[in-house]
This record gives C-alpha cells, sequence and structure tokens, in this order.
C-alpha cells in the first residue's frame, strides 16, 4: 500500500491508475518500489534547488504543492506510456497544464537514471555498462535511433530549426535506443535535435571509443550508421552499401580489417586498374573502331503521306509528279465553281 503525506489533488484518478494495470502497464508493488527509490531522490533535488538560490520567504511559507510525488509519478508513467498530451494529464488530475509539464520534467530524469533491470540484482545504467554486458554475455546487441514528435519550438529559438528532421519533415527529438538480440532494452540515451544524424549520435555519446578499447562486442546497426565499422575494428556490422549489394565484400571474424576497409582495398569489378609502367609500355588491347554516325535521312521519317504520294528517295531520278488526294479534291470543287 503507498502511503503518503500532504495535500492530494486527485484521490480518484490515482486509485483508478494504480488499480487498473493496463494504464502504466506495472503493478501496485513496483510503483510501490518506485515510489521508495525514486521519491527520497526528488525530494533531495527539490530541497538542493530550494537552498541554492536566496530566501525572499521563510520557510513554510508560500503556496502549497498540489501534487505530491506520487500523483507526479503516475502522471510521468501514463504520459511515457500512452503519449498523453499535458492537457489530458491536467485536466484528468484537476490542474493546470504548467504543473504537469514541470512535474514530468522533473521525474523522467529521475526513471532515466535508474538504468534497465536485465536480471535480479543487475541493473545497467550507462552505455559503457551495456557494452561490457553484451562482451561478458557472447551476444549481439542491436542499436537504433528512434524520433519522437514534438511541438514546434517558439518563434525567435536559436535552435529553432534543429528540431526539424530529415527524415519526418516534422519537429522531433531523436533518441538511441540498444537492445539485445531477443528485444530487452538495454540503454536509452538523452534526447538530441532532430536534425542530428544517427552516427554522429553514437559518436558524441562515445560508442567509438567505448568498442574500440573495449570488449569484443557484436552491434547489429542499419545503414544510417554505416562508416562505424572502420572505426570500431568491425564491432559495429552494418548492411553493405547500395554500391556493393551484388558483390559484398565478405567480413572474416577476428580479423582486424572491416567491411568499410576491406571494400576500399578491393578494387571494384567495373573500376579502372591503375597500371604500373611496363605494363603500359606492352601491347595492350586492340584500338576500338572508330564508330560510324548514321546520318538523318529525311526517307526515314513516319509520314502520314502514302508511300506512292512521296518524294524521289535517295538515288533515284525518277520524280512522282501525281498530286495529293487533297489537291485532286480542291481542283474539282473549283471546276464546279465555275
Amino acid at each position: 500500500m503507498i502511503v503518503d503525506h500532504g495535500h492530494v489533488v486527485g484521490n480518484a484518478s490515482r486509485a483508478a491508475i494504480i488499480s487498473d494495470r493496463r494504464i502504466t502497464g506495472l503493478s501496485a508493488a513496483v510503483i510501490a518500489e518506485l515510489v521508495a527509490e525514486v521519491g527520497p531522490l526528488w525530494h533531495e533535488r527539490h530541497q538542493a534547488k530550494l537552498a541554492s538560490r536566496p530566501r525572499k520567504r521563510a520557510v513554510g511559507a508560500g503556496a502549497k504543492r498540489q501534487l505530491v510525488f506520487v500523483v507526479r509519478l503516475l502522471a510521468t508513467l501514463v504520459h511515457l506510456r500512452h503519449a498523453a498530451t499535458h492537457d489530458v494529464l491536467a485536466s484528468w488530475f484537476g490542474v493546470d497544464r504548467s504543473t504537469i509539464t514541470r512535474a514530468i520534467g522533473e521525474v523522467r530524469p529521475l526513471l532515466a537514471e535508474r538504468g534497465c533491470t536485465i536480471s535480479t540484482g543487475v541493473r545497467l545504467r550507462t552505455l559503457a555498462e551495456v557494452i561490457d554486458h553484451i562482451g561478458a554475455s557472447r551476444k549481439s546487441g542491436i542499436i537504433d535511433g528512434t524520433e519522437i514528435r514534438v511541438r514546434r519550438p517558439a518563434a525567435g529559438r536559436k535552435d529553432r530549426d534543429k528540431f526539424i528532421s530529415g527524415k519526418s519533415k516534422q519537429n522531433a527529438v531523436k533518441t538511441m535506443v540498444v537492445t539485445d538480440g531477443d528485444g530487452r532494452m538495454l540503454f536509452c540515451s538523452p534526447t538530441q535535435h532532430g536534425s542530428c544524424a544517427d552516427i554522429t549520435h553514437a559518436r558524441q555519446l562515445g560508442l567509438v571509443r567505448l568498442l574500440g578499447g573495449g570488449p569484443a562486442a557484436e552491434i547489429l546497426a542499419d545503414a544510417g550508421y554505416q562508416g562505424l565499422g572502420a572505426q570500431t575494428g568491425g564491432r559495429v556490422v552494418t548492411p553493405p552499401h547500395r554500391k556493393f549489394k551484388k558483390n559484398a565484400p565478405r567480413l572474416i571474424r577476428g580479423d582486424a580489417r572491416t567491411t568499410a576497409q576491406s571494400t576500399l582495398l578491393t578494387p571494384h569489378p567495373g573500376r579502372t586498374r591503375h597500371c604500373a609502367p611496363e605494363e603500359l609500355s606492352g601491347p595492350g588491347p586492340p584500338p576500338r573502331p572508330p564508330r560510324t554516325h548514321q546520318r538523318h535521312r529525311p526517307s526515314h521519317r513516319r509520314t502520314a503521306v502514302p508511300p506512292a504520294n512521296r518524294g524521289p528517295g535517295l538515288g533515284t531520278t525518277d520524280v512522282n509528279t501525281e498530286p495529293h488526294r487533297a489537291s485532286r479534291r480542291l481542283t474539282a470543287y473549283r471546276a464546279r465553281a465555275r
């Protein structure tokens, strides 16, 4: 049973959220564990924020908080699971939209710092721990970037254009997710602007440094991460480039050469090879015969005139002087008019 002290807003809403697991996807026991673990951290940060600025009122003065921590946590869980807008949650709990926005902004970082639990007593919080876990388990990991649509930033904001995604052509934020082969999430990175490329986001998170000097972990990625294989010693496996789809170079496990490096060292079948000077001095292939260009001939045109009524052909001396059918009709009409 979850017990909290202070002014409570939305008791019926809170009871409905806790009793029905479909709303948050968590049971009442798990929610109680979150309250017991994250609640003290939220209280410490709140008190540190108040103590970091000079006070103009006495301790305990001012407006009271309308939402206790339990309601703030439930509102954040509903928002993360169903992507409900802040206006809907504000109407549900009977508060202003700015209160819900502030509550979600305070609780989401605390939930992200908890990391992902993969087994009893084992929790991964950082990307370095995730790479070590993938290398120790001898299994492959999967990375991919996902976008979340957001509201258009306010006019006059300096980085307003950075939120426009080149893929979805919408205002969005991007995050990188790491999962195992079974699809269980191991890591979710902080958000970045929507215009940031997937490979750039991975480099900013230090994935190249962790894989280059870390354990021999295999990471599967899509075409958006092409180029990381050459920088990580082949630990990031991406599909071949579109120009190597037919003759894709093979990746040898345990070899220092990566797919990208082998494609650069192996000449393409359709690419001209640089020859040595002694090879150039020897007999080469026979010269190609000059291409004969066929000049345009008027007789090759497709006209509506019958062959019998066409002009003289090339190389002929006889001329067909028979008038056209339209000329004969015009002559007959003039004769009758006279």
